[in-house]
């Protein structure tokens, strides 16, 4: 059985195809590709690989820069001498990551017209991301007409959050309007929990965690029993952390000013959204990697973001401490979480008195799915890497074998 996974975002897409073994998905897919819109004006970088090789590029005479452009590419899936596939009809199932699904879907769902519609509903809450996903469902639906498309909403596992966590301090007929905490990033936080109990050995529902996704988006999730019970993100993905180029939380009041003084609703949106974060105060990018490299040459802004960045990741830790009854892990993931071993370090320092300890030459080698604490620590911290393709994939297997 085979299940191709496209992993789509605003501005870049991922892709894979895996094999399914024994009822299982194989960890290690056939096929991957990585796509890049904004390589450069009017170009669109597309590269593959397949299971064991590098990435190589590939070819493609499109001068679209939007989803469109990639037809070629899943078509040689099951096209041309080197396809993989024999036939598009090998496909089983084509799994989606869909970022915003509201309070309507609360685990992996078969997409048929109404789920469409309500993904476009949705693009309000998610303006970057769910439209993305959406081209991908209608593009596969040309190429491969007939064959089941999941989607896998970022937002289901957090759904199970209690009304405390879950609901604002606003009027209740807002909260009875839709208007109310739904969390992202979910598929990876659950994926990270169960990984972590594979790495602690010990049952899953057994364990509290806080889990850590660090991107050029970020939040993170407290984790009892394998069950969400708070998290950063909101209502959209701009609340909680501090991040790339998004603000996190911040002052209302500061948003009500600058409205007042005549900043457009639009002009706020993308302030907020593309502007803030660590780009905003730096002034230079939203990549800690560049970050870390301008603090190394003696960028004072460079090193206010970085403290800023690190601070409210403290902080909001701490907040989701208050939901739980211990901490047994501490999780790092994500593209910051798994390679910055400065933000790991700086977030950890001076825990000691909640049983976190880093040992500082494990943390110097980002290790894959590995054990950063040292020997005597009681509380462990992991760095596991984001498998968000391989669990849209298992969740796709689930909803074809009817769970």
């Amino acid at each position: 059985m085979n299940i191709l996974v496209i992993n789509a975002g605003s501005s870049s897409l991922k892709s894979s195809l895996f094999q399914t073994v024994e009822g299982k998905v194989e960890t290690t897919p056939l096929w991957q590709a990585q796509v890049d819109f904004t390589y450069r004006a009017g170009e669109t970088l597309i590269q593959t690989r397949r299971r064991g090789g590098s990435w190589t590029p590939f070819p493609t005479s499109s001068s679209q820069t939007g989803i469109q452009a990639l037809a070629p590419l899943f078509e040689s899936l099951w096209q041309g001498e080197e396809a993989l596939l024999p036939q598009v009809e090998a496909l089983a199932a084509i799994g989606h990551r869909v970022v915003h699904g509201g309070s309507l879907y609360q685990r992996p769902t078969l997409i048929t017209a109404t789920v469409e519609q309500t993904i476009e509903q949705l693009i309000p809450l998610a303006p970057a991301h769910n439209p993305a996903a959406l081209e991908g469902i209608r593009l596969l639906g040309q190429l491969a007409p007939g064959i089941p498309q999941v989607a896998v909403f970022d937002t289901a596992f957090h759904q199970q959050m209690p009304p405390a966590a879950a609901f604002y301090p606003l009027p209740y007929t807002w909260t009875e309007q839709g208007i109310r905490r739904y969390g992202f990033h979910g598929i990876n936080h659950e994926y990270c929990a169960r990984r972590a109990a594979e790495l602690l050995n010990r049952p899953l529902e057994s364990l509290q965690l806080i889990t850590c996704h660090l991107g050029n988006g970020c939040s993170l999730a407290a984790i009892r029993g394998g069950k969400s019970v708070d998290t950063t993100m909101g209502y959209t993905p701009l609340e909680g952390l501090m991040m790339g180029s998004r603000s996190g939380s911040v002052d209302p009041g500061i948003l009500i000013h600058q409205l007042r003084q005549g900043m457009s609703v639009e002009e706020l949106d993308r302030v907020l959204n593309r502007e803030s974060g660590l780009k905003g105060v730096s002034g230079l990018s939203s990549d800690m990697r560049t970050i870390l490299e301008a603090i190394e040459a003696g960028h004072k802004r460079a090193e206010l973001a970085f403290e800023m960045f690190v601070h409210r990741l403290r902080s909001q830790i701490g907040s989701m401490l208050m939901n739980l009854d211990r901490l047994d892990g501490l999780v790092f993931s994500g593209g910051i979480g798994e390679n910055s071993a400065p933000v790991r370090a700086a977030t950890c320092a001076n825990l000691g008195f909640l049983g976190i300890q880093i040992d500082p030459v494990l943390n110097a080698g980002s290790p894959r799915n590995g054990d950063i604490s040292t020997s005597d620590a009681a509380v462990r911290v992991l760095v596991i890497s984001a498998q968000e393709d391989w669990a849209i994939a298992t969740a796709c297997l689930a909803v074809l074998q009817g769970q």
